[in-house]
């Protein structure tokens, strides 16, 4: 199995959204993206309209997983703020994940950044497949949403 990280444009719209979908449409996550269009601008937002740092990760020459993220700067030093990940729906529980986010962190080191911020549900898989990665919470950071409808 040949795997290749690639960086990504606007002509993987398509295939990313078609993943993301299935990736994400089921247990756990249970998200309803029937709403192409709505998929289609949510996938354009947190890849910076593909101004962005997104990587593409190829086996056998088939997009099989995709990371959506941007360059953040901070105080303390510039990192990949990483948006979604998502490996096809068929090679998760593979190593994968775990291979692609190590071809990722390479880069990024390579770019001389500092380091992958990110976010996820502390009661989802996620969190669980980022902790065996090495990445750590910060404790003191807090998400908040307020409603407005």
């Amino acid at each position: 199995m040949k795997e290749e990280l690639i960086r990504l444009d606007e002509s993987y719209l398509t295939a990313i959204a078609e993943m993301y979908r299935n990736a994400f449409s089921g247990d756990p996550w249970n998200d309803d993206w029937s709403d192409t269009s709505q998929l289609t601008e949510y996938i354009r937002d947190v890849s910076c309209y593909f101004q962005g740092l997104n990587y593409g990760l190829l086996i056998d020459g088939k997009l099989s997983a995709v990371a959506l993220g941007s360059i953040r700067h901070w105080w303390e030093g510039t990192n990949y703020n990483l948006e979604e990940l998502c490996v096809s729906k068929d090679l998760q529980g593979q190593g994968i994940g775990s291979r692609f986010m190590n071809l990722i962190e390479e880069d990024v080191k390579s770019m001389g950044l500092a380091g992958i911020f990110l976010q996820t549900d502390n009661d989802m898989p996620s969190y669980k497949f980022y902790r065996k990665n090495g990445y750590h919470e910060l404790g003191e950071h807090v998400s908040f949403y307020k409603s407005v409808k």
